[in-house]
């Protein structure tokens, strides 16, 4: 649903009628309420707002099946590392970057 410049309400606007905008909310409208001209909350239905967060679980959910699926392929192509010889050779890479760090220079 598209936001109408009908739909923007400053704060002080918003408190005075409440009700009124509560009403139009429940019945499918969606409300920003500006602070100092700016946005500040939007107002929407319970149930959308419900709707909203089982739509960012269901994508979370799809992108840690997708992760697993690619780890799976990378695995079933050959392309995987151990993790034991990775993480060694990755602290001996931070530890040679730190021994050949120059010296701070006293001031």
């Amino acid at each position: 649903m598209a936001i109408s410049a009908s739909d923007v309400i400053p704060l002080s606007q918003a408190r005075a009628n409440l009700s009124e905008l509560a009403d139009q909310v429940k019945a499918g409208a969606e409300k920003i309420i500006t602070k100092n001209g700016e946005s500040y909350i939007a107002m929407i239905d319970a149930r959308r707002l419900d709707y909203y967060h089982q739509l960012e679980r269901e994508r979370i959910h799809l992108l840690l099946i997708n992760d697993a699926s690619q780890g799976l392929a990378d695995v079933a192509a050959g392309k995987v590392k151990d993790a034991r010889s990775t993480l060694s050779a990755l602290q001996r890479r931070r530890a040679t970057a730190a021994n050949a760090a120059p010296a701070p220079s006293p001031d």
